[in-house]
Order: structure tokens, then sequence, then C-alpha cells
């Protein structure tokens, strides 16, 4: 079979050329990410002299509860 006779010849089928119908061009890669700068740590500061958490004192606070004394005879 011949090509020309099916309609592919010169002026047969041809790719087409527009611009609109072009892949576009690849665009280049970005950059990779910058390495982060390492971090100047400051002075080691020295823990407080009466600790972080001072807690109340539950002693105190349930003695000041007076005691309920309930009684079962009605």
């Amino acid at each position: 079979m011949d090509i020309e006779a099916c309609g592919g010849g010169e002026e047969g089928w041809q790719t087409p050329r527009r611009m609109e119908c072009r892949i576009p061009a690849a665009f280049p890669c970005p950059p990779p990410p910058r390495k982060k700068s390492p971090v100047v740590f400051a002075k080691r500061r020295e823990p407080p002299k009466n600790g972080y958490f001072q807690p109340p004192d539950l002693e105190m606070l349930f003695s000041l509860l007076p005691r309920r004394e309930t009684s079962c005879a009605s």
C-alpha cells in the first residue's frame, strides 16, 4: 500500500507545528533548600535555688476544713 494513496503524502497528514500545539518547554528544577545555619546556644543557666515548682502544703489545706460527722439515726 502506498502512503500517497492513503492521503499521507506531502499534502496529507502532518504533525501540527503551531505554538499552541507544542509541548511546553520543561522549566529548570528549583535549587535545593539552603542548609540552616547552626543555632548558637546561649550560656547554660543554673537551676533556681528553690527549685522549679513549689507545691502547696496539702497538710495545711486539709486541716482547715472542719470534719463533718453524720449520724445514721433519724
